[in-house]
């Protein structure tokens, strides 16, 4: 039996080409401290929550209003044994239009229950997809990270 990645799906009213819009605008919705390119094929961006966590990434696949998918390249955790948990692994967006609506599916493959850091990165990527990136993209308003690499308040 296969070990489950983290995945999540949800569903919106809004066009692909507009939720594709939103998920490549990560400091729109993961956080505000984001540096680097993030919607070119091979961009890199390095992300920073402050005495936690840095991750550098790659953008490897973007298919328009389809599929983004970014490669982790670096990582460094400061609450697990191993920093690097996240190298390796990728994080997946497929969005597929059903009738009227849009699904979004997102995979961290990679990312399994086993790793010490799951049930943390588990409850981080639930709040970010299913809320902060589902409301910026229903109400153009999402509640990334703040500028100056902390967590929301």
């Amino acid at each position: 039996m296969a070990i489950p990645d983290f995945n999540t799906t949800f569903v919106v009213s809004q066009a692909p080409y507009d939720v594709f819009q939103a998920i490549t605008n990560i400091r729109g919705w993961w956080s505000e401290n984001i540096t680097g390119g993030t919607t070119q094929l091979n961009d890199e961006f390095f992300y920073e929550v402050t005495g936690l966590h840095t991750c550098r990434m790659k953008l490897v696949e973007i298919v328009p209003d389809k599929k983004v998918v970014w490669q982790v390249l670096e990582n460094d955790f400061t609450f697990t044994k191993d920093k690097t948990e996240w190298i390796d692994t990728h994080l997946e967006f497929d969005i597929t239009q059903k009738g009227n609506q849009t699904a979004v599916h997102f995979t961290h493959r990679g990312l399994v229950p086993s790793y010490e850091c799951y049930d943390i990165c588990h409850n981080a990527w639930s709040g970010y997809i299913n809320n902060s990136l589902r409301d910026l993209i229903t109400t153009g308003k999402g509640q990334p990270n703040p500028k100056g690499g902390g967590l929301p308040k």
